[in-house]
């Protein structure tokens, strides 16, 4: 599996058909293609031939960003900066919701992606049939630029802007097409913030009491000490009756063990996708109310991502490389309701195209921690 639907150098993109391309693209789709898609597509194919004609650099179309699960239209990589370009085919204006999802993914990117941690990343909305709009380039601290907002015939323009007041490193386009999931220090240190500012129970009804709580928490909390002391890895099992307590001692196992400093990182992993996004929005409304609207919620959101994680996005990461996680410490929820043999390899036949997958998902899981060479605790 490869993180993109379709991936080449800009010379070679010019050369080929858009029917090459379109059937590359189709080839690797996961999903069923409508012809919206098709269209969609096909139309991205024809502006980029015409808007980047007469560069050069790395063109990628659907780049799944590790772990977030998020994908990208397209990725420009030309002359050390990496330019986001999210498509609205047919759109005659610029909606606030596209502007603040191609942000998101630069933000996401610079967040969670090891190769962007210090990449200047430009992210341009690209409305169709808009009108054009003079932009006001600004360039933040951290190296992601505002949005540009581009129509198909000015994109060439925008990208010459950025293009003529900067100059930066030039980087391995392959290394950062491969990279690894790996969230900033500073990105885990204001997880951590967020987390410890809120009361338990805003997140989750425990009846076990504050005390069995912090028992079960320290006995993980001293296994896993032990395995990183003599490098060991453990599995640990905690169980209980519903509303005990077991969501929420995964979760501060998963938010103290972010010990970066230590090269140690941990996160929470859940089947539930609706428990996932109850957990984030609870955290991220706190965080907004408590800083009375200087906080927007998709900021506050995407701080949660470094600690509370879909599991299949987690799977999904670990089929496209053979590397270990940049976690030591995985804890999976609601284990018991992990996918058999059957399902599992139903499943990655028809949806990964892996006609022999010959593990269980619970299997599965634990062979991508057990790729750390030293040690590793799943919980």
């Amino acid at each position: 599996m490869a993180r993109s639907y379709y991936s080449a150098s800009l010379r070679e993109f010019l050369m080929q058909s858009e029917d090459q391309i379109l059937g590359e693209l189709a080839r690797n789709n996961e999903f069923s293609l409508d012809d919206t898609q098709k269209w969609a597509w096909m139309n991205q194919i024809k502006i980029l031939k015409k808007q980047l004609n007469g560069f050069d650099g790395k063109i990628i179309f659907e780049y799944t960003i590790p772990r977030v699960g998020k994908r990208i239209d397209n990725v420009f990589i030309h002359k050390g900066i990496v330019y986001l370009l999210e498509f609205k085919v047919g759109e005659n204006a610029y909606n606030n919701y596209a502007i603040d999802q191609v942000m998101d993914y630069a933000l996401d990117l610079k967040n969670f992606h090891k190769e962007s941690h210090n990449r200047t990343i430009v992210p341009i909305l690209v409305a169709t049939e808009a009108q054009n709009v003079k932009n006001n380039i600004v360039q933040y601290p951290d190296g992601v630029y505002k949005p540009l907002l581009c129509n198909q015939s000015n994109i060439s323009t925008a990208i010459n802007q950025i293009c003529n007041q900067s100059s930066v490193e030039i980087f391995s386009v392959t290394e950062w097409e491969n990279s690894i999931y790996k969230p900033t220090p500073t990105i885990i240190e204001a997880a951590q913030a967020l987390y410890q500012g809120h009361s338990v129970n805003d997140i989750s009804r425990s009846d076990s009491g504050a005390i069995n709580l912090n028992v079960t928490t320290q006995a993980i909390n001293d296994i896993i000490d032990r395995a990183k002391r003599l490098g060991e890895k453990s599995i640990c099992f905690i169980t209980g009756v519903p509303g005990a307590g077991k969501t929420l001692a995964g979760l501060n196992i998963a938010n103290e063990r972010h010990r970066c400093e230590e090269d140690e990182h941990a996160v929470f992993l859940s089947g539930n996708g609706p428990l996932v996004d109850v957990l984030q929005e609870a955290l991220a409304d706190n965080q907004c109310k408590d800083s009375k609207g200087a906080i927007k919620k998709s900021e506050a959101r995407t701080k949660t991502k470094a600690f509370i994680q879909i599991i299949h996005h987690f799977r999904d990461d670990a089929l496209v490389t053979d590397n270990p996680p940049i976690e030591k410490v995985a804890i999976f929820d609601e284990a018991q309701r992990a996918w058999t043999l059957e399902k599992t390899s139903e499943f990655m036949q028809k949806k990964k195209g892996r006609p022999n997958f010959q593990m269980s998902e619970p299997e599965f899981l634990i062979s991508v921690m057990d790729r750390h060479k030293d040690w590793a605790v799943i919980v």
